[in-house]
C-alpha cells in the first residue's frame, strides 16, 4: 500500500464515519476498486482499526467540553450513563451475531446493507417531519433505541452514524441533538473495537504488515476529514434532507447488487458463506 492509497482510505473513513453513508461499506468498495487481494486482508484489517482511531480524534476535539464535564464528575454524569446504555445493545449484537458480521465483511452482503441504510434514513426523514415536537436532550429511551440501531450498523455497509441518527429521530430527538449524541456514541464504539480487535491483531502480528508512513498519512487524513464531516453535519443537519443521503446509498446498493448478479470480476457474489449459515442456524436454535 502506498501513501496515496492510504490517504484515500483515510478520506473514505473520515467522511463515511460521520456522513450517513457507511465508512465500512465504502472502505470495502475502495479496496475492491484498488484491487487489494485476500492475502493483504490482515494488513487492511489492522489499518481499519487505526483509521477509526483517526476519526476518534475529531470527536474528542469537537466535543471536548462534554468529555471534560464527564471526566470531572464521572459518577454524576448523565451523558456517561447514556453512552454506557447505548453501548450495551451493540455488545449483545456483537456476541450473538459475530460470525455473521465477520462473514459479511467479505462484501457479499454489501448491496443489501446499503439499501438498509437508505431505508433507515428515509423512514427517519418521513417520521421526524411529521412530528410536531421533539426533545433537545437525549434520555434513556433515546439511548436504547440509538444503541439498538448501532448494533445493526455492525454490518459493513450499514451506516453507524446514519442508523443511530435515524434511531434518535425515530425516538423523538431533534435533529441536532440526535446528530451530536450519535457522534459521541462513536467514541466508546471505537475504543471498544480497538481494545478487542487490536488485541487480536497484535497477537497475530498484523502490525508488522503495515508500513509506517502510509499508515500515519491515512490516520491524519481520517482525522482531518472526520473533523470537517462532523462540523458539516452539525451545521447543516437541520436544513439538509436525509433523503439525499438515502438516494446516494440506495443507488450504491442497487448498483452493487447488479454487479453481483452479473458476476462482475472482483465483486463478491451474493451467497451466504457456510460459516455464516452455521452461525444463523445456531442462533435460531
Amino acid at each position: 500500500m502506498n501513501v496515496l492509497q492510504a490517504a484515500l482510505l483515510g478520506l473514505i473513513q473520515g467522511l463515511g464515519e460521520f456522513l450517513p453513508i457507511s465508512s465500512s461499506g465504502h472502505l470495502l468498495l475502495g479496496r475492491m476498486v484498488m484491487g487489494f487481494t485476500v492475502d493483504e486482508s490482515p494488513a487492511y484489517f489492522m489499518l481499519d482499526i487505526l483509521l477509526h482511531i483517526g476519526t476518534l480524534i475529531p470527536v474528542i476535539i469537537v466535543f471536548w467540553k462534554d468529555w471534560w464535564a464527564i471526566l470531572r464528575n464521572p459518577f454524576k454524569s448523565k451523558t456517561l450513563l447514556l453512552l454506557f446504555i447505548a453501548s450495551l445493545p451493540t455488545l449483545v449484537v456483537k456476541v450473538l451475531f459475530d460470525d455473521f458480521i465477520d462473514g459479511a465483511g467479505t462484501g457479499w452482503f454489501l448491496g443489501v446493507s446499503f439499501l438498509m441504510t437508505a431505508l433507515f434514513l428515509m423512514l427517519a426523514e418521513i417520521i421526524s417531519a411529521r412530528k410536531k415536537s421533539s426533545s433537545d436532550q437525549p434520555g434513556f429511551f433515546h439511548a436504547i433505541v440509538m444503541g439498538c440501531m448501532q448494533g445493526i450498523a455492525l454490518l459493513p455497509g450499514v451506516s453507524r452514524s446514519g442508523s443511530t441518527l435515524a434511531g434518535g429521530l425515530l425516538s423523538g430527538l431533534n435533529r441536532k441533538s440526535a446528530a451530536k449524541f450519535s457522534f459521541m456514541m462513536s467514541a466508546p464504539a471505537i475504543v471498544g473495537a480497538m481494545l478487542i480487535e487490536g488485541k487480536e491483531a497484535l497477537e497475530l502480528g498484523y502490525f508488522s504488515q503495515l508500513e509506517l508512513l502510509p499508515t500515519l498519512v491515512g490516520i491524519a487524513v481520517a482525522a482531518v476529514s472526520g473533523y470537517l464531516a462532523i462540523r458539516f453535519m452539525l451545521s447543516l443537519i437541520s436544513r439538509v434532507s436525509l433523503n439525499w443521503f438515502a438516494l446516494y446509498v440506495a443507488i450504491l446498493g442497487i448498483g452493487f447488487l447488479l454487479l453481483q448478479l452479473a458476476g462482475f470480476p472482483g465483486v463478491e457474489p451474493f451467497a451466504i458463506p457456510e460459516a455464516v449459515e452455521g452461525a444463523l442456524h445456531t442462533v435460531m436454535l
